[in-house]
């Protein structure tokens, strides 16, 4: 049994069709993680058009094993499904971001957070019980000002489980070595934390469409260390349509295995200056 089991009968579920007995469940999880004034970590995350995610990925998030004050808080970037219902239900502290990019959002969470450490989360992913704790343990350590890991997907009919593994090693090789000289290309936003108030001086980039997480890592290395954290435990869970979007698994592997061979050099190689690509920037 995965320690992500009770969540999954709810997630890719309608609200309306989700009973009430759960819907107070997950409630009753937040309620000690909620109204807090003094928060050591706020932990924010992002949604848009999440209803059938939103519920599972707060349900973990209340499980989480803290022994400091937290605060979650959701910026729902500009929903028009049942989100924004979903949160004044559960009554949790939220903000409604009008204008729409992820870039956008976790701005819109960075200045409306009040703990000392940051914890991005995407909506349409599970987060294990040690997860906020370990990546906080981190940040507390001397010149670290960023932490971010890996993740895996929700096995399905479509990826079953020992394709996944074979995906998930392959990727996560690529990304150790990436991580060498360019760690912040490693970086997604559903797995990275820092320290909040550097994080401010750098701000997220909100004119592009992607990238705004590994931007907001590099700008960070300025000020102290990139920590990745690759611990099984704390790997979260999320969903599989990226690799729908990306050829499926196979063509996934694929792609891996040629861009390893093709980047075999430029790997150990770090980079100075990132620039952008025109069809990654949003048109005004």
């Amino acid at each position: 049994m995965s320690w992500y089991d009770k969540y999954l009968d709810i997630y890719e579920i309608p609200y309306k069709d989700i009973s009430d007995s759960k819907k107070q469940e997950v409630k009753k999880a937040l309620e000690t993680k909620r109204s807090v004034s003094q928060p050591l970590v706020s932990v924010v995350a992002i949604a848009h058009n999440e209803e059938k995610h939103i519920l599972p990925c707060l349900w973990s998030l209340g499980d989480s094993k803290c022994d400091f004050p937290i605060e979650i808080i959701v910026v729902s970037n500009a929903s028009t499904d049942m989100t924004n219902d979903i949160l004044e239900y559960l009554d949790v502290q939220w903000y409604n971001e009008e204008k729409k990019s992820p870039g956008f959002a976790r701005q819109c969470g960075l200045d409306h957070a009040k703990g000392k450490y940051y914890i991005c989360i995407d909506s349409d992913t599970i987060y294990p019980p040690d997860y906020i704790a370990t990546h906080v343990h981190y940040l507390q350590k001397k010149n670290v000002v960023c932490t971010y890991g890996l993740w895996s997907f929700i096995p399905s009919d479509k990826y079953p489980k020992f394709k996944l593994f074979f995906y998930e090693l392959l990727r996560d090789f690529y990304l150790g070595l990436q991580n060498i000289k360019r760690p912040e290309a490693c970086v997604r936003g559903m797995v990275l934390a820092f320290n909040t108030e550097l994080a401010r001086k750098v701000g997220f980039r909100t004119n592009i469409i992607r990238g705004e997480d590994g931007m907001m890592a590099f700008g960070l290395k300025q000020y102290g260390k990139l920590l990745f954290l690759k611990k099984r435990r704390i790997k979260p869970v999320t969903s599989t349509s990226i690799l729908d979007g990306e050829k499926g698994i196979m063509g996934n592997l694929f792609l891996r295995m040629t861009k390893i061979l093709r980047d075999r050099t430029g790997l150990f190689t770090s980079i100075s200056d990132y620039k952008d690509r025109e069809d990654n920037l949003i048109k005004k």
